[in-house]
């Protein structure tokens, strides 16, 4: 769910993504908006984030791909433990394509659940 003004701000900011990170970007989108389609999307510290309640996901495209933050530790049912390669600091994973061309899509979906407190529908 987005409302006009934040839509304007989101959109504005996937259209900056770099051509190379789109696609993984919009997966990453994809997957979260499918897995918890209450969530609200707007821009917060610049980057999307995705908000159920008190919860947040922030998600930010960067040069070397996609970072996903915001979860308290222990908070990403167990996805940095399988894929301790892929912190990159307290609660942040950063993704790479090449990276995520080897998590499958119920992965990452899970840690949207975990993180978001939603579940899949």
């Amino acid at each position: 769910m987005v409302n006009e003004a934040h839509a304007n701000q989101v959109t504005a900011y996937v259209e900056a993504i770099e051509p190379a990170n789109r696609p993984l970007f919009d997966r990453v989108h994809g997957l979260l908006t499918a897995a918890c389609p209450e969530a609200t999307i707007r821009i917060s510290y610049g980057i999307p984030t995705y908000e159920v309640g008190k919860r947040r996901l922030y998600v930010g495209a960067w040069q070397h791909g996609v970072s996903l933050y915001g979860w308290h530790q222990g908070g990403d049912g167990g996805f940095a433990e399988r894929h301790p390669e892929l912190v990159h600091g307290r609660g942040t994973i950063r993704l790479r394509a090449a990276d995520a061309a080897a998590i499958a899509d119920d992965e990452l979906t899970a840690l949207a659940v975990a993180v978001l407190g939603t579940p899949a529908t």
